[in-house]
């Protein structure tokens, strides 16, 4: 089993979820948070300057057998894609087991 996490932009979130539905990935979890980019220079807006190093984001938590692993990435990938810096990250690590508190099912069968 793997965890992937990925950290994409807000606006891309929509394609991404109907990427994953389309690769039969239908439960994760998202949360939205910021972060710290790398602020070249600061921008002036009507003589008020303003910080471009704190970014909008949102971050996916996916769980997927081994199986699924490699077209859940490609979703994500090609989903997420604007070409742009900022378009994200996607982290891969090893899960070493999965519980259904329900039915206290293990493994990959916990994921279903």
């Amino acid at each position: 089993m793997k965890k992937i996490e990925a950290i994409i932009r807000k606006s891309k979130f929509d394609d991404v979820r109907d990427a994953l539905h389309q690769v039969e990935v239908n439960f994760f979890s998202y949360w939205d948070v910021t972060g710290v980019g790398n602020e070249k220079k600061g921008h002036v807006y009507r003589g008020v300057s303003y910080s471009t190093a704190d970014i909008q984001r949102r971050y996916l938590s996916i769980i997927v057998s081994d199986e699924f692993a490699e077209r859940t990435i490609e979703a994500i990938l090609k989903s997420a894609y604007s070409g742009n810096v900022g378009d994200g990250k996607i982290i891969v690590s090893p899960v070493e087991e999965a519980y259904r508190i329900r039915t206290r099912e293990k493994g990959k069968e916990s994921l279903k």
